[in-house]
């Protein structure tokens, strides 16, 4: 896995929980960022889990990135007002 350049998911890192019915919640900073379900679904929680296992920190953080999409990018510009 890439590392994280900018340090964003360790300062600030993305939390998932898999709920019963096996959707994947992702959110950060305290708000949910995307609900993923069905086979995208299964696939990332079978992905977190094996990272976990492995204790690879950096692919639990960026599996649920990469799940988010096009979600803080670093290239957004600010709002000049």
């Amino acid at each position: 896995m890439p590392e994280d350049a900018r340090g964003r998911l360790v300062s600030d890192p993305f939390e998932y929980r898999v709920t019963k019915d096996r959707k994947v919640l992702v959110s950060r900073g305290g708000r949910l960022v995307v609900t993923v379900s069905g086979a995208a679904a299964e696939r990332l929680a079978t992905g977190i889990e094996a990272a976990e296992a492995a204790g690879d920190a950096t692919a639990v953080q960026h599996l649920p990135a990469r799940a988010t999409g096009n979600y803080r990018r670093g290239n957004e510009k600010r709002a000049t007002r």
